[in-house]
């Protein structure tokens, strides 16, 4: 058999074997290739072919091989990023609780401090006690010996200074008393005082309702060590494309979502602008341009891209009211105490408050409620 034998033999072979849906576009491409081969046509053409096809299949090889060093190349960058956050995040514990250690050593210090002093002022009262005791043994004492000196002298001194001496050993003075209070107030002290302690803590801290969440923010966001602020910095950050992250909004979600009950937070705005503050579903679209298109209940000033409530006048504060059972997110003045609008829904699922910060000139804070702000004159 020669050799243009051989490779038509071969070459039958191949296309009775080759997988149709991995080479060929169609069946009908394939019962094509078969007449052409059994009509004679030179199998050096099917050779051509199957190159170009392999050619076709090694090049899309080698995008999938170029995906998917990319996605590893990202996934590097995530195990970096968290190397990064857990040693920021360890260093803020570190600084959280020095700040408590420290309120608990000066707590500490202050109490003894103030037993100390209790304990010099009881001690100064005492001595003061104890060297008047001594004045009076002290004058019983000289009695005594002038008494019995007198008693040896001649007959005629005793009875000299007889009236004055009887005078003198029935001269009783009241016995000095241990005073009221004398004791150290232990119970001042040790009384409840981890209760004590704990109730003047929450002085220095603070339970702010609405924390947000890093891990959403867009790169363009700068979320304060708290985690209570957000302002737009304009400076594209090197952070992992999460599934979380926001990528074209300018926004920030809460860590926490409500499904049930009532809640209620304050934002400082302070003459930010442009700004959008609201709620939104757990499911909508954090990735691309739809974000605002659906499941967005916020109020809104000098936003360009929002769907919101706009809001006309310069804010402070706003007020949040969520009611998710009955359906209501309101907005008000926290400052005034004016209604600013309601939007009426029937939640189908967790929502997450978000925080929409537009430009460099925008900067906002989530805080406690400030029950000030209802007794500010209008």
């Amino acid at each position: 058999m020669g050799q243009k034998e051989k490779r038509e033999v071969l070459a039958v072979d191949v296309v009775a074997t080759v997988s149709v849906r991995s080479v060929f576009n169609s069946s009908g491409e394939l019962r094509k290739l078969r007449s052409a081969l059994s009509a004679g046509e030179d199998p050096q053409n099917l050779t051509l072919f199957l190159i170009d096809k392999l050619n076709a299949a090694l090049k899309s090889l080698k995008e999938k091989l170029k995906h998917k060093e990319n996605i590893k190349g990202e996934f590097e960058k995530t195990v970096k990023h968290i190397k990064s956050q857990a040693e920021h995040t360890e260093r803020q514990i570190k600084q959280q609780f020095e700040k408590l250690h420290q309120f608990l050593r000066d707590e500490e210090e202050a109490t003894i401090t103030a037993l100390r002093e209790e304990e010099e002022q009881k001690k100064q009262m005492m001595k003061e006690k104890l060297e008047e005791i001594n004045r009076h043994i002290s004058a019983l004492s000289h009695t005594i010996k002038d008494t019995e000196e007198t008693m040896k002298a001649s007959d005629v001194c005793f009875l000299k200074e007889f009236p004055v001496s009887m005078e003198r050993v029935q001269i009783s003075q009241p016995d000095p008393q241990t005073p009221s209070g004398a004791l150290i107030h232990v119970p001042c002290y040790l009384g409840n005082l981890p209760f004590r302690v704990w109730k003047k803590m929450q002085d220095i801290v603070q339970n702010t309702p609405v924390i947000l969440d890093p891990n959403t923010a867009h790169p363009d966001l700068v979320v304060s060590d708290d985690l209570t602020s957000v302002r737009c910095s304009r400076n594209n950050q090197l952070l992992p494309d999460n599934p979380e992250r926001f990528n074209w909004y300018h926004c920030v979600l809460g860590s926490e979502g409500f499904n049930s009950g009532t809640h209620c937070w304050d934002v400082e705005v302070n003459d930010s602008s442009p700004w959008g503050l609201g709620v939104t579903s757990a499911s909508n679209q954090r990735k691309g341009y739809d974000f605002s298109d659906s499941d967005v209940w916020s109020v809104e000033y000098e936003l360009p891209l929002g769907s919101g409530f706009p809001v006309e006048q310069v804010l402070e504060h706003v007020r949040f009211d969520l009611d998710y059972d009955r359906g209501t997110v309101s907005f008000s003045d926290a400052v005034t105490n004016t209604h600013l609008h309601t939007f009426t829904v029937t939640f189908t699922e967790t929502v997450f408050p978000f925080f929409w910060c537009y430009d460099r000139f925008t900067s906002l804070r989530a805080e406690s409620l400030q029950e000030e702000h209802f007794y500010k004159v209008k």
